[in-house]
C-alpha cells in the first residue's frame, strides 16, 4: 500500500533553503499588513469613505488629511483604506476561481489523454487566440460591469494558463513507479487523480497564482479604471486613479496614494511568489 502513496518531493538542497525565508517571509509579513488593514478598515479609517463634502475639496496632505481629499471633499486615506478590502477581494477571487477550473480541467486532460487531452487543447488554443484583456472586455461588455461579470471573465479566460501548467505535470508523473503501482493495486481514477498525482503537480500552479494574483489586481484596476469594474462611488483603487486623473497635475495626491497602494499589493505578491518557489524548489 505504501507504493501507492504520493511521490516524495525531493528535498530543497541543503544550504540554501534557510536563505529562502527572508522573500517568503517579508512577501507574508506585507500581504498580512493589508489583510489587517482591511479587517480594521471601520476602526482605522478616520472619516467615512463616501461621505462628501464640499468645503474640504482638493485639500492637500495635511495632519488632519495626511493623504489629502479629492475633488468630492471625501478623505483620500479612508478611501484607499476601505478600497484595500475590494483589492484583496479582486486578488484572491480573482485567482481562487481560474485556479480551481484549470486545476480540474487539466488534471483530466493530461491523465486520460487521447480524444479528452486534444479537445481540451484545442479549447485552450482558442482562448490564448485572443488578447486575454481584450477577451475580458468583450464579456464584461456582454455581462454589463461590476465586479460579479469580472469574476466571471477572469474563469472563463485565466483558467487557461493553469490547466496548461497541471497538464503537463500530470503526463509526466502518470508514468512515475507510485502511479503505476497505484493503477497495479486497483485503484480508481478519481482518487489516483486527485490524491496522489495531483498534489505532487500543484507545486508550480501554486507560484503561478502568486504571481497572477499581481495581474489580476492590475487588470481589476484597469478594469475599474476603465469604468467597467467597481462602480462609483465604492473606493476601489483603480476608480480613484481613474478618478484622480484629471487633477493630476493640480492635486497630485488624489492617484498617486491608491496608485502606491497597488505598487505595494503587487509587490507583496511578488515576493511570496518568489519565496514560495524557493521553498518549494520549483526552480530546482
Amino acid at each position: 500500500m505504501t507504493l501507492a502513496g504520493p511521490a516524495p518531493r525531493s528535498p530543497v538542497p541543503r544550504g540554501r533553503a534557510p536563505g529562502r525565508w527572508p522573500t517568503f517571509a517579508v512577501g507574508a509579513a506585507l500581504l498580512a499588513a493589508f489583510v489587517a488593514v482591511a479587517l480594521a478598515a471601520p476602526l482605522v479609517a478616520p472619516f467615512d469613505p463616501i461621505l462628501q463634502d464640499p468645503q474640504a475639496r482638493l485639500q492637500p496632505p495635511s495632519p488632519g488629511h495626511p493623504f489629502g481629499t479629492d475633488n468630492f471633499g471625501r478623505d483620500v486615506l479612508s478611501r484607499v483604506i476601505w478600497g484595500t478590502r475590494i483589492d484583496l477581494q479582486i486578488a484572491t477571487l480573482g485567482v481562487i476561481f481560474p485556479f480551481a477550473i484549470g486545476t480540474l480541467v487539466g488534471t483530466v486532460a493530461g491523465y486520460f489523454g487521447g480524444i479528452v487531452d486534444t479537445l481540451v487543447m484545442r479549447v485552450v488554443d482558442i482562448v490564448l487566440a485572443f488578447p486575454f484583456l481584450v477577451l475580458m472586455l468583450a464579456i464584461i461588455a456582454i455581462l454589463g460591469p461590476g465586479l460579479t461579470s469580472f469574476y466571471i471573465a477572469l474563469a472563463l479566460v485565466g483558467w487557461v494558463s493553469y490547466a496548461r501548467l497541471i497538464r503537463a505535470q500530470i503526463l509526466v508523473l502518470k508514468g512515475a513507479d507510485y502511479a503505476v503501482a497505484a493503477v497495479s493495486l486497483g485503484f480508481g481514477r478519481p482518487r489516483i487523480m486527485f490524491r496522489h498525482l495531483l498534489p505532487n503537480a500543484v507545486a508550480g500552479s501554486l507560484v503561478f497564482a502568486m504571481s497572477d494574483a499581481v495581474l489580476v489586481l492590475l487588470n481589476g484596476a484597469a478594469i475599474s479604471y476603465l469604468g467597467l469594474g467597481v462602480q462609483p462611488p465604492l473606493a476601489e483603487w483603480g476608480v480613484m486613479v481613474a478618478e484622480g486623473q484629471p487633477f493630476i497635475t493640480t492635486a497630485w495626491w488624489i492617484p498617486l496614494f491608491p496608485g502606491l497602494a497597488i505598487v505595494a499589493l503587487a509587490f507583496a505578491f511578488s515576493l511570496l511568489g518568489d519565496g514560495l518557489a524557493d521553498l518549494l524548489g520549483v526552480h530546482e
